[in-house]
């Protein structure tokens, strides 16, 4: 095992990384910016090293800064927690040309599965379910409206690059189609500095669930139960549980095989995330994210399974410290609280004047930010996770009900109010939602 691990991250995820660490006896290293200077990820761990200005390029996204942050301190590994390096192949191939352990599965199996367009091949290819679409990157416009109308209306159109739901839209007939692709190229090319743009059969009223996976030196690629990622707005997750309410015993089994066998057509290893769509008792693969998941502490209630422990343990080349046998057992859901307001979702940064977090059984809180604490505009606004256990879902639910109401944050907007009204929503209490959730919320206001 290492003795020394550089987290090249900030906020929350930065700090759990950080938790791990030092139960293992793992002397932890961060870094920051001029502006996290005083932020929790950088006091609570055992060396932070100042990379530069509060812009993400000029700090957490320089690989040259990050690398020597690790070289004057002794790392010997890199955890990239997620967002900012998380899914670079070429960071990660630095990382190991520069005889570090990169935290993480192979930079090719990296590349192979962050291009959309190669995931999808490389999956079908292994027998798994994937909607009607695309194959190579399409040219322009006139190529997208060809392949739209073979594949049949409505389609998704995506960047194939990068993840986050930018570059994603819906078009139903082909005047939606041009200005969705117009989107789509544009914020591609800005984003991800790649305009390569597929389609795919729209499936309606689908929900969005995932595969947590992780890939054993044995070579063997297991499990660890699914989680429901349908709350979302504009495309992105604000809530997530497990299991998924939405998928039974045979369908779930189906999945579990079809995200070993994704897992298996790269030779994964380390962490990852298998995400589908389903529709009915059918499912088909949406993409891989090559990272530990935002919402990896609901895998974590579920099955008591450390998952950053086991990623440390895959990358120092030793087996996982749990029975890979475990089964899911009650219910977890997990809420992203951020800095914006509850009804457009619009960022809304500023000082935390209180800040008071729920706590008692089953009760966890990932949090970046405390009193006194300032939310930038130059990160992405999530100030925690909270999330529930309990052993079942209703239980849950009233759990994550009294925890919503004892969260208080007061100085920037926070998204807790939309918390309280989703938890009182007929269609998520009993299970019977989609992604289309959280619009329909919006429109009947």
């Amino acid at each position: 095992m290492f003795d020394t691990v550089l987290v090249a991250n900030r906020g929350e995820i930065a700090r759990r990384v950080v938790r791990t660490c030092q139960r293992l006896g793992i002397k932890a290293v961060t870094v920051h910016s001029e502006a996290d200077a005083r932020a929790l990820h950088t006091l609570e761990s055992d060396e932070s090293v100042l990379l530069g200005g509060a812009a993400p390029a000029e700090s957490y996204l320089d690989q040259r800064k990050v690398l020597e942050a690790a070289r004057q301190t002794g790392a010997q590994a890199i955890h990239p927690g997620y967002g900012f390096l998380a899914e670079n192949a070429g960071f990660a191939q630095a990382v190991l040309d520069a005889g570090l352990t990169w935290i993480g599965p192979s930079p090719d199996a990296m590349e192979r599965m962050g291009d959309k367009i190669n995931a999808r091949n490389a999956v079908r290819a292994a027998g798994v379910p994937v909607a009607a679409g695309t194959a190579e990157p399409l040219a322009d416009v006139e190529a997208a409206v060809a392949a739209a109308r073979e594949i049949g209306f409505p389609v998704m159109v995506k960047a194939a690059a990068g993840g986050g739901g930018i570059g994603m839209g819906v078009a139903y007939d082909e005047a939606g189609l041009r200005k969705a692709f117009e989107t789509a190229w544009t914020r591609a090319e800005r984003f991800f500095g790649s305009p390569a743009i597929l389609l795919e059969r729209y499936l309606d009223r689908a929900r969005h669930v995932e595969v947590q996976v992780l890939g054993l030196n044995d070579g063997r690629v297991v499990t660890l139960g699914e989680r429901d990622c349908s709350v979302q707005r504009r495309h992105q997750k604000v809530a997530e549980e497990s299991p998924s309410p939405g998928v039974g015993p045979e369908l779930r089994a189906r999945m579990l095989a079809a995200a070993v066998r994704a897992g298996e057509a790269v030779g994964y290893r380390n962490a990852g995330t298998v995400e589908c769509l389903v529709s009915g008792d059918e499912f088909v693969f949406l993409e891989m994210n090559t990272r530990l998941q935002v919402e990896h502490p609901v895998t974590e209630l579920v099955t008591g399974v450390d998952l950053v422990e086991q990623q440390l343990l895959v990358a120092a080349g030793e087996g996982p410290s749990y029975d890979v046998a475990v089964e899911p057992s009650g219910h977890a859901i997990e809420l992203r609280v951020y800095a914006e307001d509850p009804i457009r979702f619009l960022p809304g940064p500023g000082t935390i004047t209180r800040w008071e977090e729920p706590s008692g059984e089953g009760v966890r809180v990932d949090a970046g930010y405390r009193e006194g604490d300032t939310v930038t505009p130059f990160y992405d606004p999530l100030l925690a996770k909270l999330a529930v256990w309990a052993p079942t879902r209703d239980e849950a639910l009233g759990r994550a009900r009294e925890a919503v109401a004892g969260f208080a944050v007061e100085g920037p907007k926070v998204n807790l109010p939309f918390f309280a009204e989703l938890l009182a929503n007929e269609e998520f209490v009993t299970g019977a939602y989609d992604t289309g959730l959280v619009e329909r919320m919006r429109a009947a206001r």
